[in-house]
């Protein structure tokens, strides 16, 4: 969630430079099932722009018609959707929305945490009670320094709690440069994740050749050099190259993302892990441990477009350890 977090205070710095209000509306309890679960934000804009969405698109509307009450007083307040007649959730979200002002050093701490991949968090107080109350509102909390999201604001121990750990945006680094590539980059960018490209000089591409890419890196393996991989990075190898591959996978030996897959059949991965070990037989079982190949969950993927919903796929059940599955052979609640 971290990236919609992002993506809400990048609009927020937009709207203000504009001299345009904003609101935060955060779902911050539940009763029963929701399309998306507590922690879920949207933006709302003097004009009446709503970045990010709580909802599959039907509780957004009420929101930005309560929302106008708080542009007028300032105000924080509650309110409830009861989509138990009205949607197919079966469930009661309570919703805070309060004033988005947070302060330039807030502004500037958060960019820091996010920078530096560090973990930080909100925490909201609420009641379920539907009312105006200037005891509600949210905080930032980076490294036990409370930060309200608007001026003067202070987290009143009375209220109910809502806390939501923000790990760092998930990252996914793209080793490769070919069609395939391309599209893992595209349909990664539209999940929300950063992403990184490696590529050859040989492969004479930039960052314009891979729309979503954050960062484009033109490097060979023996001067390559990551930094930053955590246990929310992923990292895909492939260059369509074995010699490639292998030289690449020896340069980041080292590292230790939470997920490591290789393009290509088994075979192929046997022998590549095989001629690795020749090179560096004292690897750890940690390493392989967060090896995948071939990459991808078995849907039957064809073309590129589908290959690579089937790699992102398999990264999300490894980084959310979830077993694949059809959700209508899951009993229980979608979400645990």
């Amino acid at each position: 969630m971290t990236h919609e977090l992002k993506t809400i205070v990048n609009a927020y710095k937009m709207a203000k430079e504009a001299n345009s209000e904003c609101v935060l509306a955060t779902v911050v309890a539940l009763d029963g099932s929701s399309y998306r679960r507590p922690g879920v934000r949207m933006l709302i804009t003097r004009t009446g722009q709503m970045i990010g969405a709580v909802s599959g698109g039907c509780v957004e509307k009420e929101i930005l018609r309560q929302a106008q009450t708080v542009f007028e007083s300032g105000i924080p307040k509650m309110m409830t959707y009861d989509g138990r007649y009205r949607l197919g959730c079966e469930g009661v979200l309570y919703i805070l929305i309060e004033p988005f002002i947070p302060s330039n050093e807030t502004l500037a701490t958060f960019d820091d945490f996010l920078i530096a991949r560090r973990s930080f968090i909100i925490r909201a107080a609420f009641d379920k009670e539907e009312r105006e109350n200037n005891a509600f509102g949210s905080s930032f909390v980076f490294e036990n320094e409370f930060m309200g999201l608007r001026p003067n604001f202070k987290m009143n121990e009375n209220k109910d709690t809502f806390e939501q750990t923000m790990n760092p945006c998930f990252k996914l680094i793209i080793i490769g440069a070919e069609h395939d590539a391309v599209q893992l980059c595209s349909y990664a960018g539209l999940t929300g994740w950063e992403v990184t490209i490696i590529a050859s000089a040989s492969e004479q591409k930039s960052k314009d050749d891979f729309p979503g890419a954050d960062k484009f890196m033109t490097v060979e393996p023996e001067m390559l050099s990551l930094e930053n991989i955590d246990d929310q990075t992923a990292v895909v190898l492939m260059t369509h190259s074995y010699v490639r591959d292998l030289k690449y996978l020896l340069a980041i030996k080292e590292t230790r993302p939470i997920y490591l897959g290789l393009l290509g059949p088994a075979n192929r991965r046997e022998r590549l892990l095989d001629e690795f070990m020749e090179y560096y037989p004292e690897v750890s079982d940690e390493f392989f441990d967060a090896i995948y190949g071939p990459a991808g969950l078995n849907i039957g993927a064809e073309s590129a477009q589908e290959i690579a919903v089937s790699i992102l796929s398999e990264i999300l059940s490894v980084v959310r350890d979830k077993k694949p599955m059809m959700l209508k052979n899951k009993s229980g609640r979608i979400h645990s």
